[in-house]
């Protein structure tokens, strides 16, 4: 049996998965978070040292930096494993389609390309990862975004934002390009078919009615008690539920800031001639205003 071991960051709710064999050492990192604070602007290493410390503690070889899906919540922190450790970056081939959108949300420049190729590996369904002794089974799960994956390692299953723990439901699907009646394909026909001891690990806990932080459940019991996604949900009534859910949220705090460090598998900004690193935040994306902050006129806009 795999080894899993779970690093929370409080601060964005996201759960980052060291998955090792502890007799051939082997391991790979499922979404690594780089702090960001808004505030100030600036970036630091603390949670993924984190990472680190147990990398090093147990003596693991690090093979590959996962990633579910280009984040609009926090910052990755693959090349920053990848520089320290070694392995390299892998992220679902729909990465493609997510850049192409961004590219023109955040008006980056031509060089910019929209082929995947910062990552080291774009996956395709069922592709198969190997780590030394860990076999990584690549499910496509759209829905969240149009590039999310999850990964089947043994009996486990990391799915990212598309399964949550049962009492918080599915991910949101109202980023560019997601679509509930994708997520409910991914959930209910891919995930839902895997065995119910499967083990689940979760991207991010957001810990309602303020219960203790959860990552783990299983497929048996989300296909018997996940508040928005049970075995019998239709899709219209899932779908009908997560459309009026998502129009009720607010935009991830970090949507703008970290979401076109993502794209770029997790690179920062290039430097200025000044030597500074500048992010890209649109303003009034959605409602345009003039100069003086008034909205344009809705014939000009």
């Amino acid at each position: 049996m795999v080894h899993v071991e779970l690093f929370h960051d409080p601060a964005t709710s996201t759960l980052t998965y060291v998955v090792y064999d502890p007799d051939s050492k082997d391991a790979v990192v499922i979404d690594s978070v780089l702090d960001y604070d808004p505030m100030s602007s600036t970036v630091s290493t603390a949670s993924v040292e984190k990472v680190a410390a147990f990398l090093e503690k147990e003596g693991l070889r690090l093979h590959w930096a996962l990633e579910t899906h280009a984040h609009a919540d926090h910052l990755t922190a693959s090349p920053w494993l990848k520089k320290r450790f070694g392995g390299r970056t892998a992220i679902g081939a729909g990465i493609r389609e997510v850049q192409a959108i961004f590219k023109t949300v955040f008006d980056m420049p031509p060089s910019f390309r929209t082929d995947g190729s910062q990552f080291d590996v774009l996956l395709e369904d069922g592709q198969v990862l190997e780590a030394g002794a860990l076999r990584i089974e690549t499910l496509s799960t759209p829905g969240h975004t149009p590039g999310c994956v999850s990964y089947l390692i043994g009996d486990v299953v990391f799915t990212g934002d598309a399964l949550f723990i049962e009492d918080y439901g599915t991910g949101r699907c109202d980023f560019p390009r997601g679509s509930a009646d994708t997520l409910y394909t991914s959930i209910h026909d891919k995930l839902y078919a895997l065995p119910d001891e499967t083990r689940v690990f979760v991207g991010h806990d957001y810990q309602p009615g303020g219960r203790p932080m959860r990552a783990e459940t299983t497929i048996g019991r989300s296909k018997r008690e996940n508040v928005h996604l049970r075995a019998e949900t239709t899709r219209g009534d899932f779908v009908a539920l997560r459309n009026a859910r998502d129009a009720t949220l607010a935009a991830p705090r970090l949507l703008w800031h970290s979401v076109q460090v993502n794209i770029d598998a997790g690179r920062l900004p290039a430097e200025h001639d000044n030597g500074v690193r500048y992010l890209r935040i649109p303003l009034n994306l959605r409602k345009p205003v003039d100069d003086d902050g008034a909205r344009r006129d809705a014939r000009t806009s």
